[in-house]
């Protein structure tokens, strides 16, 4: 008895104490990374605020106290994407189906080789833009027959863990791919849906707070696209690997800045990493649109040899469909903290000159 309670305790006391530093804003990496575990923080309180009640009830009452106030934080964050929360999207979207079209991301690991799962998934499932990230050459000469098949393809193949591949049979103009100063493409064009709308479309794949490595260039990138997209009065579709989960204090700004709704709220989280423990996993692989889009399905596919799992979405573009909440616009409070990431972000030297900015 004496073991598990010292156990419970030391269990409480870290995840309190990880629970409380999350809340620091600060692109340090061994803050950020707090942001990613929410949902097993939560459990963890809850079980070590359970232990305790059950152990020593009078002595233990405080630290299950404690335990309770940092779940109830933990879930504050995490409850849009439950089942529980109010939808910001009807899925499926009443719309005509010749203004539909198909997205599909993956991540496909750069070390990944079972090229075939890959190239069996894109057979099956024949998206309208094809995104795929961690491509290098040995992944662009493997899926050039496939990439034969699109009208259009940026690819930018490299062997740093950051290459990255856009296909559509849409018709696209306007097209960029922008590398940043540490060598991180992110790409952008104008493409039009079935039935004329054209809409603008933002592919991204920042890089993630690791050991050694702060979070300046993906809260930069992420700030960039958030402007850019309040900045258009096209639709934006903003897809990719963030490595960023969906309730950091960094994604919700990109969210509200950009205008953008999360088909995810009120459905769950859409996990995608690790594919192997998805269920005990989080949402790095995102999909946002502007109100102008409809949402016919969205899901999370079966694995193909990555780390990551592929997501796809149907999507209508045309009137405004009903139902889609109306964004509020962002506060004064998260324009400053815009300003205040982009400086960060160039002071790091982790973003190019606004001119080249995507």
């Amino acid at each position: 008895m004496l073991t598990l309670l010292l156990i419970s305790r030391v269990l409480a006391g870290l995840l309190i104490g990880v629970t409380a530093l999350s809340v620091v804003q600060s692109a340090r990496w061994w803050i950020r990374i707090w942001d990613f575990p929410r949902p097993q923080i939560m459990v963890g309180l809850v079980i070590a605020g359970g232990i305790e009640l059950w152990a020593d009830a009078e002595a233990g009452a405080w630290i299950a106290a404690a335990c309770a106030l940092a779940a109830g934080w933990q879930l504050r964050r995490i409850f849009p994407y439950t089942r529980l929360a109010r939808s910001e999207m009807p899925m499926p979207a009443a719309g005509n189906a010749d203004r539909c079209f198909c997205v599909l991301s993956l991540n496909v690991l750069q070390t990944n080789r079972n090229y075939g799962a890959t190239l069996q998934l894109l057979e099956r499932v024949d998206p309208d833009i094809l995104l795929l990230m961690e491509t290098d050459n040995g992944w662009a000469d493997a899926l050039a027959p496939t990439l034969g098949r699109y009208p259009h393809v940026l690819s930018c193949p490299l062997d740093n863990l950051y290459g990255m591949i856009l296909a559509t049979r849409l018709p696209m103009a306007d097209d960029r791919i922008v590398v940043d100063p540490l060598g991180i493409p992110a790409m952008t064009a104008q493409l039009t849906a079935p039935g004329g709308q054209p809409f603008r479309l933002l592919a991204l794949h920042p890089l993630p707070p690791v050991p050694g490595q702060d979070s300046e260039e993906r809260d930069g990138t992420l700030a960039q696209a958030a402007l850019r997209a309040a900045q258009t009065r096209l639709p934006v579709l903003a897809v990719g690997d963030f490595n960023d989960v969906a309730w950091s204090h960094t994604s919700r700004l990109f969210k509200r800045i950009g205008g953008y709704l999360d088909p995810r709220i009120g459905r769950g989280t859409y996990a995608t990493f690790p594919a192997r423990y998805v269920m005990l996993g989080w949402p790095l692989d995102h999909l946002f649109v502007t109100p102008e889009f409809a949402m016919q399905s969205l899901q999370v596919l079966e694995p193909v040899g990555s780390d990551h799992l592929p997501i796809t979405a149907k999507l209508c573009l045309g009137p405004r469909p009903p139902g889609n909440d109306a964004p509020p616009p962002p506060s004064e409070d998260d324009r400053d903290d815009v300003k205040e990431i982009l400086e960060d972000a160039h002071e790091a030297g982790a973003l190019p000159t606004p001119e080249r900015a995507l």
